[in-house]
């Protein structure tokens, strides 16, 4: 009889029962369950800061700030001097649009900003072109942001500025004054930083044929005025004004119609309509000169005509030269 033997059934193979494990239990504070595991976290936008972070305190500081700005202007908790400036204002509203100009269009760059006194009155003098007084709001701007103590500069204008509707408000509350003596004396004896173009309009006014040639500086009032308050005079010269609306011809009818003291005609202006307005990116630089010290002369000096005229023949020749020197560093006009 053969020998008996065991045929598998197919499929029907028995399971090998695996060795028992022993489970080690969860350690402390361990979550040991799938439905109690940490959620993950939801992707962001990369524009929203994330609550804590230095972006998110930053933009809480500016919405406080803003409403509490909008506040005292309300409730009219601000102060404003006898000139009528406003230094809050100038600086949230009045020079807040000039920055991206300073920084990205016209790329200033700035030199000699230790020659201005931190506190005390003194007398900044500069060069003006480039059609519009661009150049002054600059140059405030630069020392606001850039000096070491952010002083005011208390800009000296032409009554023509505080003629036109809604300009010369904004002037005034921007810390401008009249272009007179009595003005400009009061400032520098309180201990303000005050600033002249003394060219006026015959400077940002004059073709682009005579760029950076300085036109006359007037009979020195600005001379006497920083010889009577003692106070010493910074001289201050601008590269790069000249090139953001090149004057090539000036309707002089045009003018007259207007009550302006000249009509620019630049290569795009009146051409392009509004877009003639918008300045051409040039390069500029911004040195602030040594003082010039005014408390050496003596008593009654400002009352001397030759004195007075020597010495705004000296702060002239030294921007004029400044400018010369600045012209052959700059790589380009543009760049």
């Amino acid at each position: 009889m053969p020998d008996a033997r065991v045929i598998p059934i197919k499929g029907k193979e028995p399971k090998k029962k695996k060795p028992a494990t022993k489970k080690s239990a969860p350690r402390s504070g361990a979550r040991a369950s799938r439905s109690s595991a940490a959620p993950a976290v939801e992707p962001q936008d990369e524009a929203t800061p994330l609550p804590g972070t230095e972006e998110h305190v930053d933009w809480d500081t500016r919405v406080a700030g803003a409403l509490a700005f909008l506040r005292r202007r309300i409730t009219g908790e601000y102060q404003v001097d006898d000139f009528g400036f406003d230094p809050e204002l100038t600086d949230r509203i009045l020079l807040a649009p000039l920055r991206p100009l300073y920084k990205k269009w016209f790329r200033i760059e700035t030199r000699g900003l230790e020659n201005i006194p931190d506190t005390g009155g003194a007398l900044l003098v500069a060069n003006h072109s480039g059609t519009v007084a661009v150049d002054s709001m600059m140059t405030q701007l630069a020392i606001w942001d850039h000096h070491p103590a952010h002083r005011h500069l208390r800009m000296l204008g032409a009554d023509f500025v505080f003629q036109l509707p809604l300009v010369g408000e904004l002037a005034r509350k921007g810390g401008h004054t009249l272009a007179c003596a009595p003005d400009a004396e009061r400032l520098l004896s309180s201990g303000e930083l005050v600033g002249v173009w003394p060219e006026g309009f015959k400077g940002i006014g004059k073709p682009f044929s005579e760029r950076y040639k300085l036109q006359r500086f007037g009979r020195g009032g600005f001379v006497a005025a920083a010889l009577r308050t003692k106070t010493p005079i910074i001289p201050c010269s601008i590269v790069g004004a000249e090139e953001i609306y090149p004057i090539i011809g000036n309707a002089k009818l045009m003018a007259r119609l207007v009550g302006a003291p000249y009509f620019p005609i630049t290569p795009t202006f009146p051409w392009l309509g509004p877009l003639g307005m918008v300045p051409l990116p040039s390069k500029w630089i911004i040195e602030f000169g040594e003082p010039i010290r005014t408390d050496e002369f003596p008593e009654g000096a400002a009352d001397d005509p030759m004195l007075v005229f020597d010495l705004t023949d000296q702060v002239r020749e030294t921007i004029q030269q400044t400018l010369y020197r600045l012209l052959v560093a700059r790589r380009s006009v543009f760049f």
